[in-house]
């Protein structure tokens, strides 16, 4: 069943309310925090069971909240260019490209509540695993272990060499996961045996080289 919109996906609406509850307000302030009264603020605890949600917590991700949405919508519908909504918003062009091609109907039109409901149900689905499917990444990924890279210092780097585009970028957890967990059929397992030797050149996160042998060249 399709996720329909409404204000309890809007996270820079609902957190507020809740980290205000957590800080000791009574409803009705932390109600008046988000911009609304009581009543509202008293369906959204009774909707959520009593428990703050997870997602939006960090309302400076990298997901588009709702308002930038919107600015989307205004943007396209006054025929701006996906490069100058981008620059307004502080986003990547890469960024608001992949947003207006997953959430843009048939027609061609792009709706801010549309495209949110649609974000927060793809959300919702259980993930394949992104060093499965992502075989650009993946052979990143395999050429930096061959290479003796650690996951953490193959994380880092591709954060830096790809900094505008958070599709190749992979958590440290993911890498030993997809290593260690074969049901997830990411990395080849006989890379895992690079891992021994990483420690050699932990703290490095540029060269698997020494620094005495980069001082000599």
């Amino acid at each position: 069943m399709s996720v329909r919109f409404s204000d309890q996906l809007v996270a820079e609406m609902i957190q507020p309310f809740w980290a205000a509850l957590q800080a000791g307000k009574f409803l009705t302030d932390a109600s008046a925090v988000a911009g609304t009264n009581r009543h509202r603020g008293l369906a959204w605890l009774r909707e959520a069971g009593g428990a703050r949600p997870r997602r939006g917590r960090d309302l400076k991700g990298r997901c588009l909240s709702f308002s930038e949405r919107e600015e989307i919508a205004v943007g396209r519908a006054g025929g701006e260019t996906i490069r100058a909504i981008a620059a307004r918003l502080g986003r990547s062009p890469s960024t608001i490209s992949r947003e207006l091609a997953r959430n843009t109907s048939g027609a061609g039109r792009y709706r801010a509540t549309t495209a949110h409901a649609l974000a927060y149900e793809r959300a919702s689905r259980p993930k394949a695993a992104k060093l499965a499917t992502n075989l650009v990444l993946r052979a990143k990924a395999e050429q930096d272990l061959k290479r003796r890279y650690s996951p953490e210092q193959i994380a880092g780097r591709l954060r830096r060499e790809f900094s505008d585009d958070t599709e190749m970028w992979v958590s440290t957890q993911t890498i030993y996961q997809s290593l260690y967990v074969q049901s997830r059929g990411a990395l080849r397992r006989d890379l895992a045996r690079y891992l021994r030797t990483a420690g050699r050149c932990a703290g490095r996160a540029d060269s698997p080289g020494s620094a005495k042998t980069a001082s000599r060249r």
